[in-house]
This record gives C-alpha cells, sequence and structure tokens, in this order.
C-alpha cells in the first residue's frame, strides 16, 4: 500500500541507475476486468521536459526509487487515451461525489495497492490524515490523534463509491443526473461554482425547477443572475415562484429592467405582489431582506388549534420557529416558539405563553443595526414592522448576517429553513 503523496517527486532511474528525473504524475485506466482504475503509466519531469513510461517499462513503481526495465532512449512515449485519469492533476485536490454518502468532498490523497502484479486505485483519502501526510506531519498528527482520542482514519472513500467530476470534451460532467437529484443544494451549488459557463449551464439544465431554485437560493445574487442569463422567460418565472420572495427579490434586482418587468408579467399574481412589495424597499434595509413567508395566529386561538393550523399553513414558511400572534388588523400582539406551543396544555390560549415583550425592527432599519439585534437577542428571526405596529415579515438569521460576515463564514451558518416544518 502507498499513498500518491508519498510517490510524487521520487526518483526516476534508468535502466544504468542513473537518474533521469521524478515522478509528477501517474496515469490511470478503468479496465473491464478491474472495479477500480489500474496504474498504466507514469509522468516524469525531466531536465528536458515531460516524459510519459508505459508501467510495464517499469521495473517496480512502490519503491524509493522508480527503476526502468531497459534504457530510456529505448523506450517509445507512452500513448496517452481519452479517458485516461492523470492522478494527481485530475483527482487530488479535486471534488469528487461520495455515491454512498450523497456529498460533495475533496480529495486529499489517493491510496493505491499492488493487485495481481499491477497497482490499482484503492481509496480517496478525504480526511485530516491525508492533509497531514501531505505537509510532512503525519507522525505527530497520529501521536496527537492518540493522544487526544481523535480518529484521524475516518476519512477514507473506497473507489467505488467515487465519481469524479471530470470533464469530457463535450462538457458534459461525468456524474448521471439521477445521482444529482440525490446531492444537496449547497453540494450542487459548490460544483457550479468551479465550472465554466457552458459547463454550468448544461447541468442546471438537467434539475428539475424545485431543484434549480434551491440550488440558486445557494448563490449569490449577482451570480444568480449570471448562471439565469441565457434561460427561457418562462422558466426563470416557475424558478423564481419556488424561491422564497426575499430570495426572488434579491434575483431580480441584479436583472436589467426591461428584463425585471417582464418576468414580474409571467409570475403567478400573488408570487408577483409578494416580490414588488419587496423591491420598494432598499436592498439593506429591512423592509428589503424580509421574507413574507412567515406563520400568524390569532389571539383566540388555543395550543391544539395552533398545532393543526402549523399543519395546514408551515409547508409554505420560511422559517416556522417562531409563530406571530396577530389581530384582524395585522398588529403584532406577542410571539411564541415551537417549545413553547409542544410543552402548552391543548386547551391553553396562545396569549397565556405568547411572548409579550417584542424585539422588533422597522421597515428602513439598516441591516448592520438588524444584525446587532439577532446577535444581542440570540435570534433566528426577527419580525418586521411599520410606524402603526403592522407585521410586514421576517428577517432570518442568515440574511441579517449577510453582508456581516466573510462569505467563507457565512457559508458555514445553519440553515433554518423548513428545519422544524
Amino acid at each position: 500500500m502507498a499513498f500518491i503523496s508519498e510517490l510524487i517527486g521520487r526518483p526516476v532511474t534508468d535502466y544504468d541507475g542513473s537518474q533521469i528525473g521524478v515522478l509528477k504524475d501517474l496515469i490511470a485506466h478503468q479496465h473491464k476486468e478491474f472495479s477500480h482504475p489500474m496504474v498504466d503509466a507514469i509522468v516524469v519531469k525531466t531536465r528536458q521536459g515531460e516524459r510519459i513510461f508505459s508501467y510495464a517499462d517499469l521495473a517496480a513503481l512502490l519503491s524509493a526509487a522508480i527503476p526502468l526495465k531497459r534504457p530510456a532512449d529505448e523506450i517509445q512515449n507512452y500513448e496517452a487515451r481519452e479517458d485516461d485519469i492523470r492522478l494527481a492533476e485530475d483527482v487530488l485536490d479535486q471534488q469528487i461525489l461520495d455515491m454512498d454518502g450523497g456529498r460533495v468532498v475533496r480529495v486529499n490523497d489517493i491510496e493505491l495497492v499492488r493487485a495481481n502484479g499491477n497497482v490499482v486505485v484503492s481509496n480517496v483519502d478525504i480526511g485530516m490524515l491525508g492533509i497531514l501526510r501531505r505537509i510532512g506531519l503525519e507522525r505527530p498528527g497520529r501521536w496527537a490523534a492518540q493522544r487526544f482520542k481523535a480518529d484521524l482514519t475516518a476519512g477514507s472513500i473506497s473507489w467505488d463509491f467515487v465519481e469524479p467530476l471530470l470533464h469530457d470534451k463535450s462538457m458534459r460532467l461525468k456524474v448521471p443526473v439521477e445521482k444529482l437529484k440525490d446531492l444537496h443544494p449547497s453540494d450542487l451549488a459548490e460544483i457550479i461554482s468551479d465550472l465554466s459557463r457552458a459547463e454550468h449551464s448544461d447541468l442546471l439544465h438537467q434539475l428539475d425547477i424545485k431543484q434549480l431554485a434551491d440550488t440558486l437560493e445557494e448563490v449569490e445574487p449577482d451570480f444568480q443572475a449570471n448562471l439565469i442569463e441565457h434561460f427561457p422567460d418562462e422558466k426563470v418565472a416557475d424558478v423564481l415562484e419556488e424561491m422564497s420572495p426575499d430570495e426572488a427579490t434579491d434575483l431580480l434586482a441584479e436583472l436589467p429592467d426591461e428584463r425585471r418587468q417582464g418576468l414580474l408579467e409571467l409570475m403567478e399574481t400573488e408570487e408577483a405582489d409578494e416580490v414588488r412589495e419587496l423591491l420598494r424597499y432598499d436592498e439593506d434595509s429591512a423592509g428589503g431582506l424580509m421574507t413574507t413567508e412567515y406563520v400568524t395566529v390569532p389571539p383566540d386561538m388555543t395550543a391544539a388549534q395552533a398545532i393543526e393550523h402549523l399543519r395546514r399553513v408551515g409547508e409554505d414558511a420560511e422559517l416556522v420557529y417562531y409563530v406571530y400572534v396577530t389581530d384582524p388588523e395585522e398588529h403584532l400582539l406577542g410571539v411564541f416558539s415551537l417549545s413553547d406551543l409542544i410543552v402548552a396544555q391543548p386547551d391553553t390560549p396562545v396569549t397565556d405563553f405568547m411572548h409579550k415583550r417584542l424585539v422588533s425592527v422597522e421597515l428602513d432599519t439598516e441591516q448592520d443595526e438588524i444584525a446587532q439585534i439577532v446577535a444581542k437577542y440570540n435570534l433566528m428571526a426577527v419580525p418586521v414592522v411599520d410606524a402603526e405596529n403592522h407585521m410586514h415579515g421576517i428577517v432570518t438569521a442568515d440574511d441579517a448576517l449577510d453582508k456581516v460576515l466573510p462569505t467563507a463564514w457565512k457559508k458555514r451558518l445553519p440553515h433554518f429553513f423548513g428545519a422544524l416544518q
């Protein structure tokens, strides 16, 4: 057993033992008789440039030095095939689809084993141990892991469960559509961010409307606009209807005015009216950040009635952790959480357990202030009201912190959408 990180850079020697270069890469190929790719050639960096030797011309591969069986000047270069895989260039540090885990991960190292006189790709290392091995800290890393009882070995995937996200000359992803459907929208968004325009367009066209909407919500609005630039307006309108109103508003705000108005005309009346309302406000204000998908109940409901109401309407709300109590004129009277509701006796009026001392923001409250309020009171969402205390929407924690936190941190925030529906 060996790892590619240990082999790269090893000396390659001629038949007489003189060094001709160092190992730069391994070329593997999927043969019918093996389920795992077999190493068919090595790429050697020499003073004269790159040379490729067939595996059959090597006396040994998994050794301290890699000797050739016969003089290098008598060996013809290996003839590459279209579906060859350069392990270091095409797989190492690249994203792969873990079909068993249904997730996208990044390859930190590649494990090789001997099998019937050949060398085959056994596993890919996606864990911390692979990183430590590559920077020369595997041994101290193992010592520290043993001392602190951490498992560094949990991070290996058999090649049987790997789909490399490689691209052929027709620019189509070599990942079947049915496998893409199992991926989380965040994983799809990560894949798309690494693709060219032709590639991400091809992938997006394979998603259904719901998947497309969920995936677009995981990327920034300016990138959303770029992704749907050449989509037909009818399809974009369908996608906008599937998106939450605040996300649809952000996307529309990035589009030229003429196309924006045309898309609003194509959308269903109710969804279009909600988006038009949000477009009235500055994008960095509570009105521009809020979503109109939230749950309210009247003050004369009991806990049991509120639970039944949530079963009927909760699916259409963006966040069902808080339930707001409003009167017939939509004045905000109180709020309670799902935990408040669950522990209440069924016949208890909601007014008995709702919180009357509310934290809210007004429509023109700026984002920085909203973020401070969310952080100070540890809120998942904050209600948005006007001067007369009419409720207009809610700003979720991730939207409040959207421009405050660095992008890398923001992506690590938990998504609350529908988590407790």
